[in-house]
């Protein structure tokens, strides 16, 4: 009867143990999207088109903030991305992120402004919202469909 106690209890600190690696592993794995869509700011910030586009899979979708037509292929990413360093003053500040983590796919919705600078210098505020679903390939955090669109008055 003891070695079944015992038995028993192994299990059950086994399970708090796995389960306490999991919530390390998710922490972790949170950070690493954060990074990620940091990447993405830090890209767009850059003001070019190469770098933003490098964060993509090969299979990504782009619903962009200003765009008409959906993007579903890398030279349809590469078209939107492409006069980014025509605005070489242009700024991206996030704003809420809610980042979920399922294996490797992370999922980050919030919001993020545009300050776009005017020819005068001036600079207009563009609040939008955004979804960005990313798949892990090769150890790196893909976007795989990046869903953006402006804040409704």
């Amino acid at each position: 009867m003891k070695a079944l106690y015992f038995v028993a209890l192994l299990t059950l600190l086994g399970a708090c143990a796995s389960n306490e690696v999991n919530q390390v592993t998710s922490s972790a794995a949170r950070e690493e999207v954060a990074k990620a869509t940091n990447d993405w700011v830090a890209a767009y910030d850059s003001r070019t088109a190469s770098r933003l586009t490098a964060l993509y899979a090969q299979d990504a979708v782009l619903w962009g903030t200003i765009s008409k037509a959906i993007a579903t292929n890398p030279n349809a990413i590469a078209a939107y991305f492409k006069s980014v360093g025509d605005t070489p003053q242009n700024r991206v500040v996030m704003g809420e992120q809610h980042i979920r983590v399922y294996g490797d796919i992370g999922i980050n919705s919030g919001t993020y402004t545009f300050n776009n600078v005017r020819p005068d210098g001036s600079v207009l505020p563009v609040a939008a919202r955004y979804s960005m679903v990313f798949r892990k390939q090769g150890g790196k955090w893909m976007i795989v469909e990046h869903h953006s669109s402006r804040v409704p008055n």
